[in-house]
């Protein structure tokens, strides 16, 4: 198994310097990882450092809280896009998943995913820690209501990460209608192939190298 294509190569910190960012790029090109996952002020850099390299320049969005105006997320998204983002991890409206307010949740994912249109993959961040397993399986079935191409475990900076459980429980619920991806706690090759036969399509990591290098070694 190639795990390199698996992960999305992630530095999400508050504190990431740009010589971070390029060496994470310089790491992307040599495992040949499927995107690299950053701020979206870090688009036009990213885009710039893989440029002819076919890993793809991924950029999140509404980010980590997923509580920004729809009409935020739609521009962040755009402009990402148009610096070079070909895949679009947004966070999801949260709260009002939690209140039953699910026209909101679906037309908030919606009016990205429309606004990208074909240049981009959407990803669904869900939060999953933050969930019951009736409101996983609602958002789920909303987010591939509104289009999205994958749903999404984690940000990485809420009280828990990607589960083996909510792996499976997310991929039951989208079928072949959407992809997964598990993220979030993800630092060794075993959680990674473990959440590969539980029904990820990708992992986000900030471990891509290490697991890859295990990977390597076994």
């Amino acid at each position: 198994m190639n795990i390199a294509g698996y992960i999305d190569h992630t530095l999400l910190k508050a504190d990431a310097t740009e010589e971070q960012i390029k060496q994470l790029c310089r790491e992307a090109r040599e495992y040949h990882f499927a995107s690299v996952c950053v701020n979206s002020c870090h688009t036009e850099l990213v885009t710039r450092e893989l440029l002819d390299s076919g890993v793809k320049t991924c950029v999140v969005v509404g980010f980590p809280l997923g509580a920004s105006l729809s009409g935020v997320k739609a521009f962040e998204a755009m402009k990402a896009v148009e610096m070079g983002a070909r895949e679009i991890d947004m966070v999801m409206n949260i709260g009002a998943l939690k209140e039953g307010a699910f026209d909101t949740v679906q037309r908030d994912i919606r009016t990205v995913v429309e606004t990208v249109g074909e240049w981009a993959a959407v990803k669904v961040i869900l939060e999953t820690c933050l969930l019951s397993e009736a409101e996983k399986t609602k958002a789920c079935e909303l987010a591939v209501e509104a289009g999205a191409h994958y749903v999404k475990t984690s940000t990485g900076f809420g009280s828990g990460g990607a589960t083996v459980e909510d792996v499976k429980l997310m991929k039951e619920c989208v079928g072949d209608k959407a992809r997964v991806k598990a993220s979030g706690g993800i630092r060794t090759l075993e959680q990674a192939l473990a959440m590969i036969e539980a029904g990820a399509d990708r992992i986000g990591a900030s471990s891509g190298v290490k697991i890859v290098r295990e990977s390597l070694e076994s």
